[in-house]
């Protein structure tokens, strides 16, 4: 028998003040699994630094290794609130099924019973966007892939990572979920700003189209969107606002805009921070008076996701280090928000 974790505490909503009251609570997460390859040499796939034979050295006792740890991140994410942690959490820069199947079937969240969702992708590295989810809270229907494209007109067409678009119930009520990971900013950020400002008018574009036509208002946008909430591809083309109020329904809340104002980030890069990775609601979920809506965004970070000492303390603790396997995580930090409704 399905049971969802009941969340008693005050909370303040926006049509009350205190008030103490039951709430069933849903987590939803985007992790950026740093490079989570298979140790095989791909044919067609630029993946050969993640070989044992590879610069990386990346065998067998690596890979297992990360899984493990990666595994208990994603174990502990939103526990302070349900027993179950994520019902969905988004994953990217993973190289295909077979370590997705592995990473869900590790001891830490084996349990859980995580469901994929992913195809892959035209990246030229071979690395993914995917869905994990729990079926006993979500329930897919529809499942949409659209292959974003990187290179310019005229030029040699490329691929950066799919979008991916999940159309299900969350505990009975429709919802579509959109997973990304945008075209980085490598070659310069204004050299690469407008491919990922594309990126956003697409998810516009798809959420506004499965509005009309579905029905389904529900929605949030996750991902590595290698963008900060203020950037234009996030503010403007896919209308991700600092304030929950007065959205109308082409404008989405972005939660992660007054925690980056704060100085807080996901990743970091010659001592500056970034929040690339972000979950952003729309008008009809951050503000809904009826079933799920908005009520926390957070970024996970205890303390041993962090590098403890040298130049990089702090910053996020990462898998390699200089071509060396150091028994980190991840050089992003996950985030996840809490959604909320009465019993």
């Amino acid at each position: 028998m399905r049971t969802w974790f009941v969340l008693i505490l005050s909370i303040c909503l926006s049509s009350l003040l205190y008030s103490q009251k039951e709430y069933t609570v849903a987590c939803i997460a985007f992790y950026n699994l740093e490079n989570l390859f298979d140790t095989l040499d791909t044919e067609g796939v630029n993946d050969f630094e993640f070989t044992p034979g590879g610069p990386n050295v990346y065998n067998s006792a690596v890979y297992y290794d990360k899984l493990k740890n990666l595994s208990r991140v994603i174990s502990e994410i939103g526990m302070d609130y349900t027993p179950d942690g994520p019902a969905l959490i988004g994953v990217s820069e993973i190289e295909n099924i077979t370590v997705l199947t592995d990473l869900v079937r590790q001891p830490a969240i084996a349990a859980r019973g995580y469901q994929i969702i992913h195809q892959d992708s035209k990246d030229g590295r071979g690395v993914d966007v995917a869905l994990l989810y729990q079926p006993k809270y979500f329930k897919p229907d529809t499942m949409y892939y659209y292959s974003l494209i990187k290179s310019d007109e005229g030029e040699e067409v490329k691929y950066s990572r799919d979008i991916l678009i999940a159309i299900g119930q969350l505990d009975g009520e429709p919802i579509a979920v959109s997973v990304n990971h945008w075209p980085s900013r490598s070659g310069g950020e204004q050299t690469t700003a407008h491919l990922r400002q594309k990126a956003g008018a697409y998810n516009r574009f798809f959420l506004d189209s499965i509005a009309e036509t579905l029905h389904i208002t529900k929605a949030l946008v996750m991902g590595d969107l290698n963008d900060d909430p203020t950037d234009k591809s996030v503010r403007q083309s896919l209308g991700g606002q600092r304030s929950p109020d007065n959205l109308g329904p082409h404008a989405m809340y972005n939660p992660y805009e007054n925690l980056y104002r704060k100085g807080l980030g996901t990743t970091a890069y010659r001592n500056a921070w970034s929040l690339f990775d972000q979950i952003i609601l729309s008008d009809e979920l951050t503000n809904s008076e009826t079933g799920f809506k908005f009520y926390k965004a957070d970024i996970f970070n205890p303390s041993y996701l962090k590098q403890k000492s040298g130049n990089f303390k702090g910053y996020p603790y990462r898998s390699y280090s200089f071509g060396k396997y150091i028994g980190g995580f991840s050089d992003h930090f996950p985030v996840y928000i809490l959604l909320v409704k009465p019993k």
